[in-house]
């Protein structure tokens, strides 16, 4: 296959998963079908299967690109200057923030990204294992400059993760939404204790 091809049939691929996630938007995961998409891409089913083998194929292409939104902003949180306690503080409140965004507000999208968890589908397995990664990175420039005390940044990062699950997960951000505290705020401030922090309240991430 010539680069020429390749690019052909990534570009189109991009575009199937594009339109699907419009589609998703607008009538519902559940109501959208590889029909849908072919008919607004003018192209027919068959041709769809070329690039993906089943509609859950589609549906996790599109799982994949959302949550590579939300690694991409995340990352560039964590490359940002300033101390390990700040950038992490700024790191956690963006994961929160970027998944509300995402996936909370648009309700078809969050019956998607519902659906994707619920079948424990390896990209999102490793999309939690690539932010526990981005957050176990800042951890270990807090315990190498001394401002945390934990002894391992990975099992750090993880029990970190563990303990923001309210304010990480789309289902869980939901359901606790009416409810008053813990706060964010708060939440970040008991990690960053529990990490060693020296001074974990008064810093906030604007």
């Amino acid at each position: 296959m010539t680069l020429v091809s390749e690019h052909h049939e990534a570009d189109t691929a991009a575009k199937i998963l594009i339109t699907a996630e419009q589609l998703f938007r607008e009538i519902g995961y559940q109501k959208t079908t590889v029909a849908d998409i072919a008919k607004q891409l003018h192209m027919s089913p068959a041709n769809i299967y070329r690039f993906f083998d089943s509609k859950k194929a589609i549906h996790e292409g599109v799982a994949v690109r959302l949550m590579s939104e939300v690694e991409a902003t995340i990352a560039d949180v964590a490359a940002r200057p300033g101390s390990p306690t700040k950038r992490l503080r700024e790191v956690l409140t963006a994961i929160h923030r970027t998944n509300v965004q995402l996936f909370i507000g648009d309700a078809k999208l969050h019956e998607m990204v519902m659906m994707a968890m619920e079948q424990n589908w390896d990209a999102c397995l490793a999309h939690i294992e690539r932010l526990v990664v981005i957050v176990g990175e800042v951890i270990a420039d807090g315990i190498e400059t001394g401002e945390f005390s934990a002894g391992d940044a990975a099992s750090a990062a993880r029990c970190t993760c563990t303990a923001m699950v309210r304010f990480f997960h789309p289902y869980v951000i939901k359901e606790c939404a009416n409810k008053p505290e813990p706060s964010l705020e708060q939440m970040i401030d008991f990690v960053l204790r529990a990490l060693g922090a020296a001074q974990a309240g008064p810093a906030r991430a604007k």
